[in-house]
């Protein structure tokens, strides 16, 4: 695929003519913090963010959205897809393996249309991390870099010199680069300076250090599935679920029909939910699977570590850290986790 060199003048100039084209999402600040939202100018565009607050999950399983909408009186039912183009800009690379970690989950078994329209309908551009986050474990996972991970369109790569290596990896890709004015082909001094950032990133991105390979945690968890730390840990639990609420892996919903004042006409409506809340595991007869914040804390780890690693996917954590900056008791680092039990087996 094609790769091409530019220079924040052309950069600017490529994300004006997209946003000319399509809906642009990127990346802005937020204060002291960074959001992805819709972009109205490429100088509001910030690539050098840390981490945003959340995932950018959120475009392809929107926290609330329209299923369907029904009128009962005249037994009518139309399924309500979202079917407009837009890119996503400066995904991080760890963002990115999440993305794809949902499309095989959402493409797979019951094949969710509405998640797979919105991401047959999207272009992602993902950014090597120009500044980790303070809480930031992808090194330690395999999603530090764009050589890592895989499912996006173009990669973008600043490099020491303040230069651009933008290389399509779809046809897609090779399309929004066809908007791309006053650029260079990629030569191999480039791409060697690209290979330096990679190399360097799987370093920084190691805020907190996991003392074994992901592919250890299945075992590691099914062994220890009585360790003392769920019960330690999950007394300073509130059940609040942001933990989950933030995480790029993370896919609960809860549907339910909304009528109207009529009572005939109305909508089925999928919102997030989470693992972590006191009712989550609750079913009828009011009988509840997880009604410890014990059970329950340790369910959010093996889903993590060894559930989805058993369903056929891959580990469930992909570094971002998220989950550790948005616990207010300081209990939800798996990196801690996951090294205590390795430490306590020794």
């Amino acid at each position: 695929m094609t790769a091409r060199v530019i220079d924040d003048t052309a950069l600017v100039a490529w994300v004006d003519a997209l946003i000319r084209e399509q809906t642009v999402y990127g990346v802005q600040a937020r204060g002291a913090r960074f959001a992805f939202g819709p972009l109205a100018r490429a100088a509001d565009l910030r690539l050098d963010h840390d981490v945003t607050i959340l995932p950018p999950k959120k475009y392809f399983l929107p926290q609330k959205e329209i299923l369907n909408e029904f009128d009962r009186c005249k037994m009518q039912f139309k399924s309500v897809l979202d079917g407009d183009r837009f890119v996503v800009f400066g995904v991080h690379t760890y963002d990115m393996a999440a993305i794809s970690q949902l499309d095989a989950v959402f493409s797979r078994g019951n094949f969710d249309t509405h998640y797979m329209t919105r991401r047959a309908n999207a272009s992602i551009v993902v950014c090597d991390v120009l500044n980790p986050s303070e809480h930031v474990f992808a090194g330690c996972m395999g999603t530090a870099t764009a050589e890592d991970v895989r499912g996006h369109d173009v990669a973008l790569t600043r490099l020491d010199d303040g230069s651009y290596v933008v290389e399509a990896r779809t046809e897609k890709g090779e399309a929004l680069m066809g908007s791309m004015e006053a650029s260079s082909a990629a030569e191999i001094e480039h791409l060697e300076g690209r290979s330096k950032v990679w190399e360097r990133n799987r370093i920084r991105l190691r805020k907190h250090d996991l003392k074994m390979k992901p592919d250890d945690l299945p075992d590691l968890l099914e062994g220890n599935y009585d360790h003392p730390v769920w019960e330690e840990k999950s007394e300073l639990c509130h059940s609040c679920g942001s933990c989950n609420l933030v995480c790029p892996t993370c896919y609960c919903f809860d549907v339910e029909d909304e009528l109207d004042w009529n009572m005939e006409t109305g909508r089925r409506v999928r919102t997030w939910s989470a693992c972590m809340l006191a009712g989550f595991a609750r079913v009828a007869g009011g009988h509840n699977f997880r009604g410890s914040r014990a059970a329950r804390y340790r369910h959010r780890y093996l889903r993590k570590g060894k559930y989805s690693r058993d369903a056929g996917g891959d580990i469930a954590c992909i570094g971002c850290g998220r989950c550790i900056a948005a616990c207010t008791t300081g209990i939800a680092n798996p990196v801690d986790v996951f090294n205590r039990l390795l430490e306590d087996g020794r």
